[in-house]
């Protein structure tokens, strides 16, 4: 005689599984009975309390007033990534949701970037020298937001993984993950939107943009692709693209990183054609060749204000996607970069 499985054995099951589910795969398991659909509904909760799956310092809690949609679904990391292997379609499963908790993923030591440079420098600090003026990686000359030219990108300096000090040290400002207090809020035009939920002041380090550290040749099959699916509106891409240009003036530095399948809450700041309220700065950390992107405030920000920032020359494609920023000097096209 067949035993069926009783509502408790039920849940507890679900509650291994479910967390590991994509939307569509959570609504069919929903469909099939009372349990799994109380389980569901409960991982759904949970996944719209904390955008960051208790992988940062702080849970981000999603919040839509505007339609039925409770979370935005991808795969959260705290810091960029090497790229998927070609053929990937993800990282693998990453449990979010679920009744456990766990805390928050050092974001020190950073994973090894395969295929990437590197190299092996630093100081030789105590970490209660860092960033003093004996520190090899401090720079001098940066203010609390990177040293920058007016409306530029800043620039600024950091121990790495190549250097002496720990975690704790001071000059590793932007390695701790996001400490402030932030919430992913639903837009009626423009989708979501990343806001302040406290007070920031100038200069306040606010979040990295995390995502795969792409190859140009990856970034531009990817860029094509999701034009594709842009324009039959199946998807919103947040792949960006930094060009520095080194002091030679002879040659560029080109960074590609792409949140749209893994990526942090960075991926849901807004572009705003009067230059917004974050300040972009290319962040060096000694041991690491590549620079990191990292947002301070450029000005002091309410708490509830929307966080946003400028993505780039509107003139690059005159024809393309609308833009919704609101600002008074708004250009009415999105910037978008030809790659």
């Amino acid at each position: 005689m067949r035993n069926p499985a009783t509502p408790a054995a039920v849940t507890e099951s679900a509650e291994l599984v479910l967390p590991l589910l994509p939307p569509r795969d959570l609504a069919a398991a929903a469909s099939a009975c009372r349990a799994l659909r109380a389980a569901a509904s409960a991982v759904t909760a949970r996944r719209a309390a904390d955008a960051a799956r208790g992988l940062e310092p702080l849970p981000i809690p999603f919040h839509n007033r505007v339609d039925s949609k409770p979370y935005a679904y991808f795969l959260y990391t705290p810091f960029s990534l090497a790229r998927l292997a070609p053929g990937a379609s993800s990282p693998g499963a990453q449990p979010w949701g679920g009744a456990w908790a766990r805390p928050p993923v050092p974001t020190w030591p950073r994973p090894s970037l395969d295929g990437f440079p590197s190299a092996v420098c630093g100081c030789a600090c105590d970490a209660g020298e860092c960033g003093g003026p004996r520190c090899a990686c401090a720079d001098a000359e940066a203010d609390a937001a990177g040293s920058s030219s007016e409306g530029g990108m800043g620039s600024l300096g950091e121990c790495g993984d190549g250097c002496a000090c720990g975690p704790s040290c001071g000059n590793r400002r932007t390695q701790g993950g996001v400490a402030v207090r932030l919430r992913v809020v639903r837009h009626l035009q423009k989708g979501w939107g990343l806001h302040a939920a406290e007070s920031l002041s100038r200069g306040q380090f606010v979040c990295e943009y995390a995502g795969e550290f792409l190859t140009t040749e990856e970034a531009r099959k990817r860029h094509r692709l999701y034009d594709e699916l842009v324009s039959a509106g199946k998807l919103s891409p947040a792949l960006i693209v930094i060009r520095e240009h080194l002091p030679s003036g002879k040659a560029c530095l080109r960074v590609n990183i792409d949140a749209t399948k893994v990526g942090n809450v960075a991926r849901f700041i807004n572009h705003s054609c009067d230059g917004g309220n974050l300040h972009p700065v290319l962040v060096r950390s000694s041991g690491s060749l590549l620079p990191r992107l990292c947002f301070f405030a450029a000005r002091d920000i309410v708490e509830g204000e929307e966080l946003t920032f400028c993505y780039g020359d509107t003139r690059v494609r005159p024809k393309g996607l609308p833009c919704l920023c609101g600002s008074s000097g708004c250009c009415g096209v999105l910037p978008s970069e030809e790659t």
